[in-house]
């Protein structure tokens, strides 16, 4: 499974770096064919976010954290200009911590939503 992770630069800027997360097909419960499964770090947390508008000025993430994208459409500027959009199932890590961050954009009919797990 793939994902896009944005890291901060050593000039503090922010970039976009892809990354996979390596899934195995796996029983998981009896009845119930097996499943590609993979896993993803995290330190407990999970926070659902609803909002009707989600423009930002440059912000750096404020812990390391998985976004997972439920409802509607982001995108995201990072300091070197590119631009990335994300919808329902996309993952994003969020990892730059520090320095100038990243900008996000909500991109046409809103609600977002999308869910904010703790690395």
């Amino acid at each position: 499974m793939r994902y896009t992770k944005i890291v901060r630069t050593e000039d503090g800027g922010s970039v976009f770096q892809d990354g996979e997360i390596l899934l195995e097909h796996r029983h998981v419960a009896d009845g119930v064919p097996a499943m590609a499964v993979g896993g993803m770090r995290s330190s407990g947390g999970v926070q659902f976010l609803r909002s009707a508008a989600f423009d930002s000025a440059a912000h750096p993430a404020p812990r390391e954290q998985w976004v997972v994208m439920l409802r509607g459409m982001i995108e995201v500027t990072v300091s070197d200009g590119s631009r990335r959009r994300f919808g329902p199932g996309d993952l994003v890590l969020a990892a730059d911590t520090t320095g100038m961050g990243h900008v996000t954009t909500g991109v046409g009919d809103p609600p977002f939503e999308a869910l904010f797990i703790p690395v």
